[in-house]
Parts: C-alpha cells; sequence; structure tokens
C-alpha cells in the first residue's frame, strides 16, 4: 500500500474499532446483550414473522455456521429465540424471535440510533452522508 492507501486503511479500521465498541457498550448497557448478538436480534426482527433459517441468517450476516450456531445456543438460553425444525425439510432449521427477543430490541434501539445520530453523524452534511454511504457500501461489498 502506498502512504494515502495507508492512512485511508488505518481510518477506516480504527473508525470500525471506535463504532464497534460504542455499540457494544450501549447495547449492553441498555439490553445486557453484546452488540454481535443484538444485530442478530434485529435481522429476526425485521423478518416476515420475526423468523428466518439459519442458513438465511448466516448469510445475511455473513457469519459461518459454527459461529451462528454458538450466538444461537447463548440466545437460546436467554430466552430471545428459539429453534424449530422445518415440518417439510428435517434439515433446515428455523430460527424465531421470542418476545423476550423482541423487548430486548425494543429496549436497545433507540439507544443505538442516538449512539450513531449525535456522535457519529452530526455535522454531516447530506453530500457526506451520501459520500459515506457509497464508500462504506463499496467497501463492505468488496470485502465480502
Amino acid at each position: 500500500m502506498d502512504a494515502r492507501q495507508q492512512e485511508a486503511w488505518r481510518a477506516l479500521v480504527m473508525l470500525a474499532h471506535s463504532l464497534d465498541e460504542a455499540l457494544d457498550r450501549q447495547s449492553r448497557r441498555d439490553g445486557g446483550i453484546p452488540h454481535a448478538y443484538y444485530k442478530l436480534l434485529v435481522f429476526l426482527y425485521e423478518a416476515g414473522e420475526h423468523r428466518l433459517t439459519m442458513s438465511e441468517l448466516a448469510a445475511e450476516l455473513g457469519y459461518s455456521t459454527s459461529r451462528l450456531t454458538h450466538a444461537v445456543a447463548s440466545l437460546e438460553r436467554s430466552g430471545w429465540v428459539r429453534r424449530s425444525k422445518s415440518t417439510s425439510d428435517r434439515r433446515v432449521t428455523h430460527l424465531e424471535l421470542t418476545g423476550a427477543g423482541e423487548g430486548v430490541v425494543r429496549a436497545v434501539t433507540p439507544g443505538q440510533v442516538a449512539e450513531v445520530r449525535l456522535p457519529a453523524l452530526r455535522g454531516l452534511t447530506d453530500a457526506e452522508l451520501e459520500t459515506l454511504a457509497t464508500l462504506a457500501e463499496g467497501v463492505s461489498s468488496r470485502l465480502r
């Protein structure tokens, strides 16, 4: 990498780290849940009937099967999700958000929005927000 690329990459890594740390502190404070697990609950919350297959969720999050299985086991012990086998294909496992899981999402989300909106995005113009979104989406898609 040349010096400009290194500077840009370092800034991006530090941005991602700082944002993840801030969101993790907030989700633990407001919901007693790590941010990584909160993201999983949000995908279920936004899915039709608050339900996805394990493979759909793994693909959405970019998680390996073992990482998702570990996270789901923890969330299941907390009563926030429940697993069930498909009635049409026993190889497929469905994951459903419980009422308690919905409660966690509702408790944590306002703080997540405030955490991002206030310190991270305050003061950016519409053009800067558009540029940020374009750059972030481009980098993310190339990393996937």
